[in-house]
C-alpha cells in the first residue's frame, strides 16, 4: 500500500510540474517579456529635418476630400513651406540678432522660399493675381508685415531678384497670446473667399484673399 501510494504520489508531482511548464511556455508565447520589447530605431537611411515641410491647401484638408469623392469646391491654392521653431530664441524685434530683424525680407519659413500656387485668377487688395505659382516672403515690421510675390521659384533661403516681384502689400499683425512655438500659416475660409494666416511666437498676420468659385 505505501508502495502504492508512494507511487502515485510520485506520479501526480510530473503531472503537475508538466502542466507547470506547459503553462508556462503558453504564457510566454502570448506575454512578451520586459527585455524583449521593440526599440525603435533611428531611421539609418535619412536623418530628421529640424524643420520639416509642410503643405496647406485651400479647400483645407483637400486631398483627403479628393480621395474620398467628398469635395465640393475646386482646389484654389496650396503653399509650400518648412516649419521653423522658436526654441527660445527672439523672433520679431528692432534686435539685428533676433531670427526675423525688422525690415529685412524673411522667406516665412525655413530651408527653401515658400512658394503658393493659385490654381485660378484671384484678387489680393485690389490687384488681379494671375493663376500661377510664385514665391512668397514677407518684411517684417513692428505694426505690419509687408507681403511680396515673386517668380524667382525654387530658390534657397530668400536669395531673390527684387525685379523679379510682381506684388506688394501692407497687412497689419496682431497680438497672439499664448505665443506658439512652432511657425504656422493655414488658409481659414472667409465671405470673400480664403484668409491665409501666418503665426508665430506672439505675432499673427492675415492676407485676404478673394476669388470666386465657377
Amino acid at each position: 500500500m505505501r508502495l502504492f501510494l508512494k507511487n502515485f504520489s510520485l506520479g501526480l508531482i510530473a503531472v503537475i510540474a508538466l502542466n507547470a511548464c506547459k503553462q508556462k511556455a503558453n504564457n510566454s508565447g502570448n506575454s512578451p517579456r520586459a527585455d524583449s520589447a521593440q526599440v525603435v530605431q533611428k531611421n539609418p537611411y535619412s536623418s530628421l529635418d529640424l524643420s520639416p515641410m509642410d503643405m496647406i491647401y485651400y479647400p483645407a484638408n483637400y486631398p483627403l476630400l479628393k480621395m474620398t469623392n467628398t469635395d465640393s469646391l475646386p482646389l484654389i491654392a496650396r503653399v509650400i513651406y518648412s516649419r521653423p521653431h522658436k526654441k527660445g530664441r527672439e523672433i520679431f524685434s528692432n534686435n539685428p540678432k533676433s531670427l526675423c530683424p525688422y525690415g529685412k525680407a524673411w522667406r516665412l519659413g525655413a530651408n527653401e522660399a515658400t512658394e503658393i500656387e493659385f490654381f485660378t485668377n484671384v484678387f489680393i487688395a485690389g490687384k488681379n493675381i494671375p493663376r500661377g505659382e510664385y514665391v512668397l516672403y514677407c518684411i517684417p515690421y513692428s505694426d505690419h508685415w509687408t507681403i511680396v510675390f515673386n517668380t524667382q521659384l525654387h530658390s534657397w533661403g530668400l536669395h531673390i531678384e527684387e525685379a523679379k516681384d510682381i506684388f506688394r502689400t501692407e497687412i497689419p499683425v496682431t497680438v497672439q497670446n499664448p505665443p506658439i512655438e512652432d511657425f504656422t500659416m493655414l488658409f481659414k475660409q472667409a465671405g470673400y473667399g480664403a484668409d491665409l494666416l501666418m503665426a508665430w511666437d506672439s505675432v499673427k498676420a492675415v492676407l485676404p484673399i478673394k476669388f470666386s468659385i465657377p
